[in-house]
């Protein structure tokens, strides 16, 4: 994948309003930590890398900011104003989407069906007998995938016949259909090929673009973090230990305090004692 220039400079996402901002958010179950004292802030049109191993906590903190999980203790900011989420739905409302690995495609149905997939377009023949309109949208779902820059074969596939990638996007666009503020997307690279992934990060990428959405990206391969991203969080056994620009670092660097397992005060101290990295 070739790099594309970002109209959007540093400077002005560096003044773009906070969309979301959590302070000391932590949760446990039972004498399991997962969380503790995690605190980040998120831009408008910005994109976020969550990074760190398995059972750092990803998973556990983008179940708190969908409205799975409440926290056990600390605050979350919307816009600017306390947010008490109660379920996936509130999220929903407040317009953060949340792409999980699974998708939640329905592979025996086509493109289109699966972009209305409950809530169908009906029209009335003489205002009387409903009829699902599938023509009408056949043409939406076009419209809405050329926008965000998809080209499938056709909106009448059926979704077992595309590739991962393909279907990964279809995934991504449905849950841009309610112009969402916020996209939360939970490796969506997971078990994807070179090419395959390349369709995905071209999708991504072109959200970055129109910054309309901000982006939390929960990602492993570092290469694609420097690619799409803005700004990397490393997450380690639960709490935040890293907050870089991705212009302010590199892989290699990024790496390396990956590999060290060192704590906040420590990844603090080596940054430090490095000069900055």
């Amino acid at each position: 994948m070739s790099s594309v220039p970002d109209p959007f400079n540093v400077a002005g996402l560096q003044n773009a309003p906070i969309l979301l901002r959590t302070e000391h958010i932590s949760k446990s179950f039972g004498a399991v930590t997962a969380l503790k004292d995690v605190s980040i802030q998120l831009r408008k049109g910005e994109v976020l890398a969550l990074v760190g191993d398995n059972g750092a906590g990803k998973s556990t903190f983008i179940k708190v900011l969908c409205g799975f999980h409440p926290p056990d203790s600390g605050t979350i900011e919307w816009e600017g104003k306390p947010l008490h989420l109660k379920s996936p739905l509130d999220a929903r409302q407040h317009g953060i989407e949340t792409v999980y690995q699974d998708l939640a495609l329905v592979n025996d149905l086509t493109v289109y069906h699966n972009m209305f997939l409950g809530r169908e377009k009906i029209i009335r023949f003489a205002g009387v007998v409903p009829f699902t309109d599938n023509g009408g949208m056949k043409r939406q779902t076009r419209d809405h995938l050329n926008r965000l820059g998809i080209n499938l074969p056709s909106v009448s596939s059926l979704v077992r016949q595309l590739s991962g990638g393909q279907r990964q996007s279809i995934a991504v666009a449905r849950s841009m259909q309610t112009a969402p503020k916020l996209l939360i997307m939970d490796e969506p690279l997971a078990a994807l090929g070179v090419r395959e992934g390349g369709l995905v990060l071209d999708l991504i990428q072109n959200l970055r673009r129109q910054r309309e959405t901000s982006i939390i990206l929960i990602v492993h391969n570092y290469n694609q973090v420097f690619e799409v991203c803005d700004r990397i969080n490393f997450l380690h056994t639960g709490e935040i230990v890293l907050d870089r620009s991705t212009a302010d670092t590199t892989e290699e660097e990024l790496i390396r305090i990956v590999k060290s397992g060192l704590g906040r005060s420590a990844v603090a101290q080596a940054i430090a004692s490095a000069g900055g990295l």
